[in-house]
């Protein structure tokens, strides 16, 4: 008994509320604004409707939520949207009560799954199968209208389906760029509990810790406060922080050494948190060389977050972006700047030197949510500083979304 008390006691609190948190959320008015943009989108583009293979796809449409990690690689649930019709959800047949009283479906079947772990060899077979299922609701759904747009496909399903007519499109990502006021509560609600994991991890930090015993911090937070996942590994400490996107591992902090990590962290109601923080360990001061990495990617963040407003062009965006200085440009992070919802999302913008290679054009609306990049760090160096600010684009501009400290963060 008194070793249960001391392992309960030794459990952090929850650092806010989150039952009330999560009730002050209208969840049905979420779903309908969700789906009627989705449908908007089908509409516009002339579309039967859809089928949806991707967890975070299905969610967003729809609501429904099952073992979203495991079938992003076991891609056995699927549903098809009619643009103007029901939607019909395909189930795992022992999951199929996972839905019941979600009003945004009009049918719950068992779905087929064709991918080899489920199979086996008679994947050909259950292919067939399956796109029977899907040309059927096409055909009684969309009339002369051939067109679905698909997000997941293997080969093998899509050879299928276009054998049977259908003409297979792209998926609507667009749909999900601007935000209702409930999807900005539940994205401030997820950046809430990363500011408050962000906070513990400031707490924890010492020296003689492993990077994964501090970036346990950010899963146990955001787990205990109703979070789901964290996308990426990204906490690095001294020299593994030069060059950016290596992965957490078990190398032992030192003090004064430059923590810096990536939370990509999907927490409450699905939604991403994506800010990324640079400190120092304690035991010994913020050398010169660390402060003047720091602003400089301050900097970057900091311009390029003041440049966002409603109508501005990506285009024009890139061309009067932070000029990142030539000795930083070859470990410069891949984008300037990318949307946020359920996970990273359009848009993604390109520097002016990679646009003609991957840019595209486009305008940033009131409503969005994006995310401000910077890695500062030269080729070849012992460190490197990345920072990056979740922001809502408002009428007046960008309004970053966390509080956790970023300006001058080196500071003592």
């Amino acid at each position: 008994m008194a070793d249960n008390q001391a392992r309960s006691s030794a459990i952090r609190p929850l650092g806010l509320d989150i039952g009330a948190r999560l009730a002050a959320i209208d969840q049905q008015k979420l779903r309908a604004y969700r789906l009627a943009r989705f449908r908007a989108e089908l509409a516009r583009r002339d579309y039967a409707g859809a089928l949806l293979s991707d967890p975070i796809n299905i969610r967003y449409a729809t609501g429904s939520r099952n073992m979203q990690v495991w079938t992003l690689h076991a891609p056995g649930r699927y549903v098809f949207i009619a643009t103007d019709g029901p939607i019909v959800l395909f189930e795992f047949s022992s999951s199929k009560h996972l839905s019941d009283g979600l009003e945004t479906l009009s049918d719950v079947r068992t779905s087929t799954p064709w991918f080899y772990f489920l199979a086996g060899p008679r994947s050909a077979e259950k292919a067939g199968l399956w796109a029977e299922e899907v040309a059927s609701l096409v055909a009684s759904h969309g009339g002369e209208n051939r067109r679905l747009a698909v997000d997941r496909c293997e080969p093998m399903g899509a050879e299928r389906l276009t054998a049977r007519g259908i003409q297979l499109c792209d998926a609507i990502e667009l749909a999900g760029a601007i935000k209702s006021s409930e999807e900005i509560a539940a994205l401030h609600l997820s950046m809430d509990v990363c500011d408050i994991a962000i906070d513990r991890i400031r707490e924890e930090l010492r020296p003689g810790l492993t990077e994964n015993q501090l970036w346990a911090v950010l899963h146990d937070t955001n787990i205990a406060h109703d979070g789901e996942w964290i996308e990426c590994r990204l906490m690095s400490s001294g020299p593994r922080t030069n060059p950016w996107f290596q992965e957490s591992g078990n190398r032992v902090i030192q003090g004064g050494e430059l923590v810096s990590f990536d939370t990509d962290m999907v927490g409450p109601c699905g939604y991403l948190a994506d800010i990324s923080r640079s400190y120092v360990c304690p035991g010994r001061a913020p050398t010169d060389e660390q402060r003047r990495l720091y602003a400089l990617a301050q900097e970057q963040v900091l311009h390029n977050m003041a440049l966002l407003k409603p109508g501005l062009g990506f285009r024009e965006f890139s061309e009067r972006c932070w000029p990142v200085p030539e000795e930083y440009v070859p470990n410069r992070y891949m984008m300037m700047v990318h949307g946020v919802g359920l996970v990273d999302a359009y848009p993604s913008l390109a520097y002016v030197e990679d646009f003609p290679a991957w840019g595209y054009d486009g305008h940033f609306e009131e409503n969005m949510t994006v995310s401000v990049e910077s890695y500062i760090g030269v080729r070849g160096g012992h460190q490197g500083i990345k920072l990056e600010q979740q922001v809502l684009i408002t009428e007046r501009g960008a309004v970053a979304m966390s509080r956790s400290p970023f300006v001058d963060a080196l500071l003592p």
